[in-house]
């Protein structure tokens, strides 16, 4: 790769893209403003403006989202009748989760052994790096031979649905002839692919209520309806034996056709304990890639640590429910706050609360568009031909911009390869990922510029 001129020019920036991911990485920008501060994500915001700025962009903007949040869009000008192309990150990231349980501070990038770790390094902080990448590598070569558009996300984990609407109420302002959204990963490192398939997903809030206060449990316990319990019910009802969602009225039995994913590698990935089975039936690429699959998010309830002998008069659980391509995700939704409702046990009380919402996508794979991303990735991993895989995540703005955009190609690649632990402890990004990618979304835009 070290031949190419691209691929030079970006590994010679890789020193100056770590002190950059350093500096974004800091801010706590976590889009939940209960549990980290809203200037946080601002700080970011201000960054990641201030950076298009300095890169040359044009109307460089902070947008006010319907959801409260901040996303940031810039316009870089190509030559005259060129292709337009929107690359698309996020910078609001998930909270660290146990922050004594990381080896090094979640908001600082710290280098240990070949990967630099800190939340968002991968998801998707590293994402914007890898776009300027690609741009100041052509600019370095020649020029940036397309129309380039960015925006860039304060919201996207939480799935409040803010740049959504505003691109709804704004449909001029993103559109393009190709998307690269890059908010996915490899299926493994080294390895080039693009996503081909998101499942959609819904989060729905429910509550259990039975008793006007708690009760003395040796006094009432054995007669009075304990609300803690009747949820556990129902969040069991949502799992068959082998653990397989069952929604009722949600189709279950779909296959997947493409990339397999082998068992022993999802355990390694996964990391599963020893003599812990996997859960559901199919393929792993059928589970994760073609079925629906339900996850009790958190529970409100006592803690253990000060817990008193009470029987619980309320209780409630946030739910999340991915879906397949070729589901509705409001009608899922729909069923599955009718199964939650019906399965609740003792005429308990019980409400639900959809909270958040995103549809499923699926990409045309035949494209002009997939046809030069796999050229580029082609020389930007020497011997490795691209793959396509299916993601269990949901990236929601995908189905917003298919259905506001029909004729926009939609591409996903991105950082999040296995080893990354998005979402999880210690995430993680591989600087030779961010570097090979960083090529290949060059050659991509060179590529399709000519196409």
């Amino acid at each position: 790769m070290s031949s190419n001129p691209i691929a030079g020019t970006v590994a010679s920036l890789i020193p100056r893209a770590k002190e950059e991911l350093t500096e974004l990485v800091a801010f706590k920008s976590v889009a939940d403003f209960d549990q980290f501060p809203r200037s946080e994500s601002e700080g970011a915001a201000r960054w990641v403006a201030d950076t298009l700025r300095a890169e040359g962009f044009q109307d460089v903007a902070v947008l006010d989202t319907p959801d409260g949040t901040q996303s940031v869009y810039g316009h870089l000008p190509g030559p005259q009748g060129a292709k337009t192309v929107l690359l698309y990150a996020h910078y609001d990231v998930q909270p660290p989760l146990d922050e004594s349980a990381w080896a090094t501070p979640p908001f600082e990038l710290t280098e240990r052994d070949g990967r630099w770790y800190g939340r968002g390094a991968a998801d998707c902080k590293g994402g914007l790096i890898m776009h300027l990448l690609a741009l100041r590598a052509l600019k370095a070569n020649g020029g940036v031979p397309v129309h380039v558009k960015v925006i860039v996300e304060g919201s996207e984990e939480q799935g409040t649905g803010g740049l959504e609407r505003y691109a709804e109420e704004h449909p001029d302002l993103l559109t393009a002839d190709a998307v690269v959204i890059g908010d996915t990963g490899n299926f493994r490192v080294g390895l080039p692919t693009v996503t081909s398939t998101l499942r959609g997903m819904t989060l729905v809030r429910v509550q259990v209520d039975t008793l006007e206060g708690n009760l003395h449990s040796g006094q009432f316990g054995g007669a009075a309806p304990d609300a803690l319990a009747a949820l556990i019910r129902v969040l069991d009802s949502l799992r068959d034996e082998d653990g397989s969602t069952t929604v009722e009225g949600l189709a279950r039995e779909a296959r997947w056709d493409g990339l397999e994913y082998d068992e022993g590698q999802f355990r390694d990935d996964a990391k599963v304990l020893d003599g812990v089975e996997l859960i559901g039936s199919g393929s792993v690429a059928d589970r994760l890639w073609a079925r629906p699959a339900v996850t009790v998010l958190g529970i409100d309830c006592p803690p253990v640590v000060g817990a008193t002998p009470s029987v619980q008069a309320s209780a409630r659980a946030l739910v999340s429910l991915r879906v397949p391509p070729g589901v509705d995700a409001a009608e899922a939704s729909k069923l599955l706050e009718a199964h939650l409702r019906t399965h609740t046990p003792w005429g308990a009380r019980v409400t639900t609360e959809q909270v958040g919402q995103g549809q499923a996508f699926r990409a045309d794979t035949s494209s002009p568009a997939y046809t030069a991303m796999a050229e580029a990735m082609a020389v930007a991993y020497p011997g490795r031909r691209m793959q396509h895989a299916g993601q269990g995540g949901s990236i929601p703005l995908c189905s917003t911009l298919a259905s506001l955009y029909p004729r926009a190609e939609i591409l996903l690649i991105g950082l999040s390869e296995p080893e990354a632990q998005i979402h999880a402890v210690d995430e993680s990004v591989s600087p030779d990922e961010l570097e090979r990618l960083s090529v290949a979304v060059a050659l991509f835009l060179r590529a399709y510029s000519a196409g």
